[in-house]
This record gives structure tokens, sequence and C-alpha cells, in this order.
């Protein structure tokens, strides 16, 4: 089969691809293991600040020289799609952000990359932040977010006319699990409008305590019947069996349960389950029948070259989901995937060179 490229701008119309979630500036530094136990922090594990955390903000840019980037879960996955699609405009994102410099520089940043930004502003709050403390060589990170203005978005913003017309539009819709946090509503909305339209909503399990607080789990249940695609890592596929009563560990079999698990619409759900550095699991079915299992091996990336693992998890996501919207097989959308996950952990936060150089020439990725 002859190679094509991931860009295929001529394939992608504008606003194909719209993400709503909380956008954050994050704060990247390199520390040592004592300030995460200071801060009771865990390596690769992402929680909310708590009034304990707060120092920690000020600490990163006076000590650590923290650099900033526009971040976000969603944001940075919206960011790498358009990237590899390269058609300005493909993507669009929704988030609340305060009226501040921060802001300023986010909006810059994601225009920047080629993506439209519909941010409400009216909440009262400065900007979110989310820390990322680097550690172990840059193959472990801890994030703590601060939500603050992000915390503040509401369902009426996306209704609004100037909104909902980047749903209208759009084909695929990508929400984190963190934005479960904040407004379960939005989720709701945009998971009946892309039900009603048999459009796409894809979702991302995003961290553990997500599956672990009771409210976060119910909105995370309520919004599973509309989801067509999850995406996830293995920490997250086991704290997600425990919570859902699935009385199995095994990372493939519980991809598959939720690719079965209860769905509006009688079209399958694929769910994506990244390891590390072990094979990607992707699971496809609908209730009463599995319709493909199969694992795809990753982009190996030598110790020397891997500066720091933030943002790999959104930049696969990113990846895939600019295969999605390309249109492409499962088999692209998963090499997609691996490209830009592996590009980004070569780099410092959730960032990409001028332009991708993606090439996809046919051959199975497959472990």
């Amino acid at each position: 089969m002859s190679a094509t490229n991931g860009s295929m701008p001529a394939a992608v119309e504008e606003g194909v691809l719209l993400g709503l979630g909380n956008p954050l500036l994050d704060m990247t530094a390199t520390v040592t293991s004592e300030v995460l136990t200071k801060y009771k922090l865990e390596a690769n594990n992402a929680i909310l600040a708590e009034e304990a955390h707060l120092p920690l903000y000020a600490q990163l840019r006076d000590e650590y020289g923290a650099s900033y980037t526009a971040g976000g879960a969603t944001q940075n996955a919206v960011r790498v799609a358009q990237w590899m699609l390269g058609t300005s405009g493909a993507t669009a994102f929704i988030g609340a952000v305060g009226t501040d410099d921060f802001a300023d520089k986010m909006t810059a940043s994601a225009t920047a990359d080629g993506v439209k930004v519909a941010y409400y502003t009216g909440g009262g709050q400065p900007t979110g932040t989310c820390a990322v403390l680097v550690t172990d060589g840059g193959a472990a990170r801890s994030l703590v977010a601060n939500l603050s203005a992000a915390n503040t978005y509401k369902v009426d913003h996306v209704k609004d006319a100037k909104q909902w017309a980047l749903v209208l539009k759009a084909r695929i819709f990508y929400i984190a699990g963190f934005f479960l946090t904040v407004s379960p509503e939005t989720v709701q909305a945009i998971g009946a409008h892309a039900h009603e339209t048999g459009k796409t909503l894809a979702m991302n399990l995003s961290a553990p305590f997500l599956l672990e607080v009771p409210p976060f789990l119910a909105a995370m249940k309520a919004a599973l019947p509309y989801v067509d695609v999850y995406f996830g890592n293995e920490a997250e596929a086991g704290v997600l069996a425990k919570a859902m009563g699935w009385d199995t560990t095994d990372v493939q079999e519980i991809a598959i349960k939720l690719a079965q698990a209860d769905k509006a619409s009688p079209r399958p759900r694929t769910v994506v389950f990244t390891q590390g550095a072990e094979p990607t699991i992707v699971a496809i079915g609908e209730s009463s029948r599995l319709w493909s299992v199969e694992r795809y091996g990753i982009i190996p990336c030598a110790p020397s070259e891997l500066v720091d693992t933030n943002g790999a998890g959104d930049a696969f996501a990113g990846g895939f989901l600019s295969g999605m919207a390309a249109g492409v097989p499962i088999v692209e959308c998963v090499a997609r995937g691996n490209y830009a996950a592996n590009v980004v952990i070569k780099r410092s936060g959730c960032t990409m060179p001028t332009k991708n150089e993606f090439t996809f020439r046919g051959n199975s990725c497959q472990y």
C-alpha cells in the first residue's frame, strides 16, 4: 500500500472536532521526590488542588523555574489533533477562563495552533492552573489542578447560539473525564445531541479519583450510555473495574466489559486502553456481541530521548481523534496516536514542533 501523509488537510472540514473541558495553564517543572512527599503527592497521578497545595504553585515558579504552556487534558488533545490534521479551524474548544494575562496567553497560543476557542469568561475567577511535577528523569509526572475559572463553566454557555453553532458543525466531540467535576449537565447536553444526530462522543476516564469519588462516578455512569469511544490507561482500567463491580483485574477483559456496557444507541463502542510501554488494547463491541479486540505495539523511546511524559496520554488521544476526523481505519488511528505521543514525550510539556511528519505506510502496528 502506498504511503499517505497523516495531515490529509483536504479531507477534513472546518470544525469537525469540538472539545469541551477545563482549560488550564500548565506550570511544568522538574522536581525532587521530596517535593512530592512535602505535598503528599504520588508520581503518575492527578488530583484537584486543596488549600494545602496552594503554596506549591509559587514554589514551582520561584524555586524550579516552571515553564508555562496552554493546557488542560481536553485542550491538549484538541491542540494535538489540530496539529495532526493541519487544516486551520478543523478543531474548536469550549471551556471557562478568567479575564487575565493567563487567559490572553492561552487564547493566543490556541489560536496560533489553529484551534478556534470559545471561552466563557464570566465566572469572576482567575484562569486555572495545573502544576506538573516531573520526576524520575522525565518518566513520571504528578498533576495538581487548581481549576479556579475552569470550575465556573455552566451549560447555559454552550447552549447560547454562538457556541451551539460550533456544536452543530462538529461531527466528533471529545470530553476528558475531569469535566464531569465541573459541568456534568454540559456533558449530558452534548451526549444527548450526539445520540440524536448520530454524531460521535469520545471521552477519557482521565484519572483514578474520578472513578472513586461517588458524585464523580455517578456522573461518569450517567454519561456512559452516550459514549461511543473511551480512552484510558491501565491504572484507570483497574479502578473502573472495582467501581463497576467487575470481578477482574485483566486490562483486556475490562476493555471488553466497558465496550459492552450500557449504551443508548445500537452502534458499537470502541475502548482504547494505553499501557505505558506495553501494547495498547482496542476493544470494539456492543451488549450482545464483541466485534474485535486487538493489541497494538507502541513506538519505543530510548531513555536518553525521554524528556517528559506529561501529556503523553492527551497526545495519544489527540492523534487518535485526528484519525477519526479523517475517517481512517482503526490501525491508522492508533498509529497516529502512537506518533503524537512519541513526539510529545521527547519535549517539555504537551508541545509539538511546527509541523508533523507522520506518514502511514499501511503497515500493521499489531504487537
